[in-house]
């Protein structure tokens, strides 16, 4: 099966169980060995994934991903959240961020300029359209963009000895260790091997 095919089954199996914890599956995608599942929170909520929730979501994606058992090889899964700067890869993603600056970098190395920011404006199933500095509008498609995130606009810093803005994010925390699993942690989210137990080279790299 194609890796299409697999990351397919993942994402219908992930998508019921979110749904439930009335978030959204934002992304699918695979990285070597590595299976990433990027929950996020519904268009227009306030505030973003909670640890708790996204602790929760991994425990219940993993053991129906440990039961289904859609990818046939060892991988790991990881389930975490977008943070503020997104990545953007599909027309979905372009779609929701809309009136949001972004940044984007596009595959041919000759495009002039291969750079460029802006506000999004407008989004379709092909193409988004950007705001210049300079109030013009350009057009492009999606197909041609190599990479794309949100550009997070940070305020001024705190004054010393004054409060800090927002809230400090937990530190990650460690699942229940189960026979055969080892549960470990990423910035952003919290992630999980597949069961299927580690050979003695697997242990020698996570060693190293």
């Amino acid at each position: 099966m194609s890796n299409t095919g697999e990351l397919e089954r993942v994402r219908a199996l992930v998508e019921p169980i979110a749904s439930d914890l009335d978030l959204d599956v934002y992304d699918v995608e695979r990285r070597g060995a590595t299976v990433r599942v990027t929950l996020d929170t519904r268009p227009g909520s306030d505030g973003g994934i909670t640890l708790d929730t996204l602790s929760l979501a991994t425990r219940l994606i993993s053991r129906e991903i440990d039961h289904e058992d859609p990818i046939p090889n060892r991988f790991t899964l990881e389930v975490t959240s977008p943070g503020l700067e997104r990545h953007l890869r599909t027309p979905a993603h372009f779609q929701r961020e809309v009136g949001k600056p972004i940044t984007v970098r596009f595959r041919d190395p000759d495009t002039d300029p291969r750079r460029v920011d802006g506000l999004l404006v407008g989004a379709d199933d092909t193409s988004a359209t950007l705001r210049l500095d300079d109030d013009t509008e350009t057009t492009f498609s999606i197909d041609a963009v190599d990479k794309a995130r949100v550009v997070f606009e940070w305020g001024p810093a705190p004054k010393p000895g004054g409060p800090k803005k927002g809230q400090q994010k937990p530190g990650p925390e460690k699942g229940r260790q189960k026979p055969g699993r080892q549960n470990t942690t990423t910035p952003g989210g919290t992630s999980a091997p597949s069961s299927k137990p580690p050979t003695n080279k697997d242990r020698e790299k996570q060693i190293s």
